[in-house]
């Protein structure tokens, strides 16, 4: 009896899979059932190959032979993976296979997943294709009833395979370029350069800030404040002779006339479903979390307990077909947490979201991230998923309850000859906010004000402030930055501007989060409480990199021509022609350059391994020594921030040393042996963390080894 063989991207999607196809039968990296057989990837098992898999010669890193520009490309096993890569080649060369499924992530890169595996497995048999956005068992049967033709997505996989391999020719080879003629580790990508650009225009507006004062008047009386605005409505000046003119002329008045009320009936809608970067932002305004942080965490209730939808999405809308399942999804969360709400939905009949959630023209390839129809067991996830999860819920919950409704006040006040104005409102309908703890900082009603009214002035006084300067880019912020690079994309053309729109800016909702890492981990970027800055490093490098590569305007444009690519209006040669031309010019630029990288953070303290001194970097969880010649690689932690806090000032304590001589200190002074503090801890009733504990911990916090040398021969540049 013939099969089909289904392609899942992870073990764990194919183990949902092969459940509900009724595969059983447990194999050697596969799951088979009657009908069919699910096997598995791991994400990528198949690279392009390294520079010198095209030639041994590019195993030295020299400028002589740059650039490189393979013709054709190999794609090669990635070697941590062979082992699922021979299982998954085994099933697919099975004579009783006779078509494959792919079931990898719906997108551009879930379909280079698979067509590469097949393509090194050199299959030839026809291809279906499940294109499905979650994997509770109603989408998965959904689905299948539902399978594509594979060559509906021959476009898709062309404009990957382009992708990828602009990304090689031109990031291999300037990263090459930079890192032998300075003999430092630089790395550089079109999604990292320019995101590092803008974190450094940012800090160069910050730098160049200069504050203004500026000045204001208020009425106080007895139940209202009211502040000054002038006929065109302004509240302050930089003027401040001018104020205190009006101030000296307003001191001896002590009435005011009321001369006019206005009350105007307003509405807020919900909150906008949930993408991927609206979620990380909203999790780093909450709690801090790093982009990586939050995906991981929603990763796990995507997968592992099969409660939220997709999670690597740019849509905040919902598909037409999805709205039969809007009422079993509020079922599958009517529970404890969210009874208030789901009751106060379930109670009007068939639920009906706010205009603007349901939109097909703004839903790609998947939909906003909301709950499934699977109820969760809140016991089981983690404290970390339970909070995410309830701010997904949350978010999906408000869009049933209609506008948040208030009266709007606006009392205009008559003193001498200047205005005076009061704002104040009444909340008519909590509508959405009754999903949230409701905010009585929403109501700020004033008292009963009539028109013509006299009332009493008890002091006019001037109010003064200083304009601020931007603010330093967070990773919450950074990832709103990159999601729209408008505002740093000053003199390009409008087509590019809205292509960047349009694309949803710099890198992909799946990519983001590990750009802001490599940032990190390359020391290009540090972090000083929740705030990121650029290193000296990071400076130097933008000095140093070809301008094309620091504008957010190169993404616009290959995201223009890999669209055309994937809607079968442009050939692939025709863009990677281009970009062959793009990576030779940037390395002769480079080449040619006599700029010079200084490294300014050099300790006394010498290599262990070469004996050249090391550097002092921060990593992003605290401090490292690593040798400043590229090919030694060395690399060592000196310190790290821990959670641990301090008992005079309550901050976070900093952990320095190793082994027996490990000691805790603070900003404020303070200085704790480890093994003190664990005594003390073990004092105040708190669990004693034991050696175990300390290793799992110290393992954790530690820094990925020559991440700079291992991006540049495998993913040095950002999908």
């Amino acid at each position: 009896m013939s099969k089909s063989l289904v392609l899942a991207e992870k073990p764990s999607v194919a183990r949902d899979i092969a459940r509900v196809l009724g595969c059983h039968k447990n194999g050697n990296g596969f799951i088979e059932g009657t009908k069919y057989i699910v096997t598995w990837a791991l994400g990528h098992l198949v690279t392009h190959a390294d520079p010198e898999g095209y030639g041994k010669q590019y195993k030295e890193w020299k400028l002589e032979h740059l650039p490189i520009v393979p013709d054709p490309f190999k794609i090669v096993p990635i070697r941590q993976t062979t082992k699922q890569l021979n299982a998954v080649k085994a099933q697919l060369r099975r004579n009783d296979v006779n078509e494959i499924i792919i079931a990898t992530d719906a997108g551009r890169e879930g379909e280079l997943v698979a067509r590469w595996i097949l393509e090194q497995a050199k299959s030839r048999k026809p291809v279906k294709r499940l294109w499905i956005s979650s994997v509770t068992d109603k989408a998965i049967k959904d689905g299948f009833k539902s399978l594509k033709p594979g060559r509906q997505y021959e476009h898709l996989y062309e404009a990957a395979v382009a992708r990828a391999e602009a990304d090689w020719v031109v990031g291999i080879n300037a990263t090459r370029a930079l890192t032998v003629k300075y003999n430092a580790q630089l790395s550089t990508g079109r999604v990292q350069t320019p995101t590092l650009a803008m974190i450094a225009e940012r800090e160069q507006q910050i730098n160049e800030f200069k504050p203004k004062a500026y000045y204001g008047l208020q009425a106080i009386t007895e139940g209202a404040t009211f502040t000054w605005a002038d006929s065109s409505g302004q509240t302050r000046s930089f003027d401040k002779t001018f104020i205190e003119n009006k101030l000296t002329k307003l001191d001896a008045i002590h009435n005011g006339e009321v001369t006019e009320v206005k009350t105007a009936p307003k509405s807020q809608p919900a909150p906008q479903l949930f993408d991927l970067t609206a979620l990380q932002q909203e999790a780093h305004r909450r709690w801090s979390w790093s982009a990586k942080e939050t995906l991981s965490t929603l990763q796990n209730l995507y997968e592992r307990h099969k409660v939220v939808t997709y999670p690597r999405t740019d849509s905040k809308h919902l598909s037409s077909d999805m709205r039969d399942t809007l009422i079993d999804r509020i079922k599958a969360v009517d529970i404890a947490l969210f009874r208030k709400a789901t009751n106060m939905i379930l109670r009007k009949g068939t639920p009906r979201p706010q205009k603007g959630v349901i939109d097909d023209k703004r839903v790609s390839d998947h939909h906003a991230i909301i709950p499934t129809e699977e109820t969760p067991i809140l016991q089981n996830l983690s404290d970390k998923e339970q909070r995410l999860y309830e701010l997904i819920v949350n978010r999906f919950l408000a869009v049933f309850l209609g506008p948040f409704r208030y009266d709007q006040v606006t009392v205009d006040l008559a003193v001498g000859s200047e205005t005076f104005k009061a704002r104040g409102r009444t909340v008519t309908d909590e509508g959405w906010k009754k999903v949230y703890d409701f905010d009585e900082e929403d109501t700020s009603t004033l008292p009963s004000f009539t028109k013509g009214q006299e009332v009493k002035v008890r002091a006019v006084t001037m109010t003064e402030g200083k304009t601020n300067p931007p603010a330093r880019f967070n990773e919450g912020t950074l990832l709103a930055a990159m999601e729209n690079p408008t505002q740093f994309m000053q003199g390009e053309s409008k087509a590019l501007i809205q292509t960047i729109g349009e694309t949803g800016g710099l890198g992909t909702v799946a990519t983001r989060a590990d750009v802001i890492e490599r940032l990190f981990k390359t020391f290009v970027i540090e972090k000083k409480g929740n705030d990121i800055y650029t290193t000296s490093k990071g400076r130097q490098l933008l000095k140093l990199v070809p301008e094309d590569l620091k504008s957010p305007a190169l993404t616009a444009e290959w995201e223009q021509k890999l669209t055309k690519i994937a809607n079968g209006q442009m050939k692939k040669s025709v863009f990677m022609k281009d970009m062959i031309q793009f990576a030779r010019d940037a390395v002769s630029e480079i080449k040619n350059d006599d700029q010079k990288f200084r490294h300014d953070n050099v300790t006394g303290r010498a290599c262990p391994d070469c004996g050249k001194l090391l550097l002092e970097v921060n990593g992003k969880r605290g401090k490292m020594h690593v040798c400043q010649d590229r090919e030694c690689g060395y690399r060592r932690s000196i310190s790290r921030q821990t959670n641990a806090r301090c008992p005079q000032c309550k901050k976070r304590l900093e952990l320095r040393g190793e082994g027996e001589g490990q000691i805790f200190v603070c900003s404020c002074g303070h200085r704790e042996r480890l093994s003190a503090f664990e005594k003390r801890r073990k004092a105040s009733g708190g669990k004693r963390a034991n050696k175990r504990d300390v290793q799992k911990y110290m393992k954790k916090q530690e820094e990925p080894e020559n991440t700079a040398m291992a991006d540049a021969l495998k993913k040095l540049f950002e999908k």
